[in-house]
């Protein structure tokens, strides 16, 4: 019976990841930001040192994700809290790498190159798919959150190669990186490349995004920032990132009641096959 379901439905009904619409480029580009900025903020402003605020981070990760995981459907605010909780512990990963072991930023980018590239290709030959409108299983989501995790680490690596390692600065990579997402948009809408292609490069390009606008906002003005402070950034964003989660998350409740009424009702959607978990 699940196979004959109409494809919409089952991916309202039962798909474990939102529907990439404006608001969810929006709301993960501020959620990169708040990546960087609270990194920062715990590590440098709290005082809790690189080490600490990795395995605090790391835990509350662990916890979000335990929870999203026993989840049946998408949950808007368990799965956004886990983007950025991943989108911290993505940032630390780098921060790491490069302060804690000495690894140079453009060897970090090609390590976190290599290790997602070899996620999507290990995720292709079990699913034979990499599209995230069909994450309906555990397994699929796995793969969905271990590809995040790396490309906000080669996010952050290659955001902060640019930014800091070539001397370029906080707006210049801001204004690179969104070229480099205009390039993407272009090359979907207007020349048809390929739908699932074009998602992870626009998600990829997004984490350097978000963090040189993080830089750019928190960072001082003798630094080549605007002087806002961590502090500041972070709230704000974090304020923005609820605000929007919770309009997405009363959006998806109206389209799931408008699918079961399109199937006939809660108890023609009973009769249905369930999807594995």
């Amino acid at each position: 019976m699940t196979n004959t379901m109409p494809e919409h439905i089952r991916t309202i009904l039962f798909n474990r990841v939102p529907e990439v619409t404006f608001a969810f480029w929006v709301i993960k580009i501020l959620s990169t930001t708040t990546g960087e900025t609270f990194a920062d903020y715990l590590n440098v402003d709290v005082g809790l040192g690189l080490t600490v605020t990795t395995w605090v981070m790391s835990a509350l990760l662990a916890a979000a994700l335990v929870a999203q995981f026993l989840t049946k459907r998408y949950n808007s605010a368990t799965y956004w809290t886990v983007v950025v909780l991943v989108s911290i512990v993505g940032t630390l990963l780098t921060d790491n790498l490069t302060d804690n072991l000495g690894v140079e930023l453009w060897v970090s980018t090609v390590i976190f190159s290599v290790v997602l590239a070899i996620t999507f290709g290990i995720w292709f030959f079990r699913e034979r798919t990499l599209s995230i409108h069909t994450i309906f299983t555990r397994r699929r989501e796995a793969f969905y959150w271990l590809a995040i995790l790396f490309t906000f680490a080669l996010g952050t690596a290659a955001g902060d190669l640019i930014s800091e390692g070539l001397g370029l600065g906080y707006l210049i990579g801001t204004i690179l990186f969104s070229a480099l997402i205009g390039v993407v948009v272009i090359a979907r809408f207007a020349f048809k490349a390929n739908v699932v292609f074009c998602f992870w490069a626009a998600y990829i390009l997004t984490r350097p995004l978000g963090a040189s606008i993080g830089d750019l906002l928190s960072q001082a003005p003798a630094e080549g920032g605007v002087g806002l402070g961590t502090t500041v950034t972070s709230v704000v964003f974090l304020v923005v990132i609820v605000a929007i989660a919770t309009y997405l998350g009363i959006k998806v409740r109206r389209q799931r009641a408008e699918a079961i009424v399109e199937l006939g009702g809660p108890s023609a959607v009973a009769r249905w096959t369930q999807v594995p978990a």
